[in-house]
């Protein structure tokens, strides 16, 4: 897979929840997740984006579900966009964690380096796929 991230959606309990598989990639490292999410994530991340970043601090977070064990959550996702440098290049920072004990346990961090247009046009998609009538979106970083 190239660098980015690919999102298929499998319809459930829409349209307030929906059920993804998220698909990450820098070129070298590939990680998978499925995740079950608030359908209005989609249009929150996806107007957050759009005109990021608001500034040389600005991050935006898309977390769900938490590693620690004593929060028993299936699963841990975390996107973090942020600014990696005074000249406006981004990176998104994949962190997923499956929750499973030995010998499932699936746990996957990196990062994908990107520019500012490009997490600005993945706004755009996650707006148009929160419609709910797209099953895939594939963002190129």
């Amino acid at each position: 897979m190239d660098a980015g991230l690919r999102i298929v959606r499998y319809p459930y309990e829409e349209p307030h929840h929906v059920n993804l598989v998220v698909t990450a990639s820098n070129g070298r490292s590939t990680a998978e997740l499925e995740i079950y999410a608030n359908a209005d994530d989609l249009r929150e991340y996806g107007t957050a984006l759009q005109e990021f970043p608001l500034s040389a601090t600005h991050s935006v977070l898309w977390e769900l579900g938490s590693e620690q064990p004593e929060e028993r959550f299936a699963f841990h996702f975390r996107l973090k966009f942020v600014v990696t440098e005074m000249t406006g290049q981004c990176a998104v920072v994949v962190r997923f964690n499956n929750n499973e004990p030995l010998p499932d346990t699936e746990i996957s961090a990196f990062c994908i380096p990107t520019e500012p247009a490009r997490l600005n046009r993945l706004g755009q998609q996650l707006l148009r796929f929160g419609k709910l009538e797209e099953k895939e979106l594939v963002w190129i970083a």
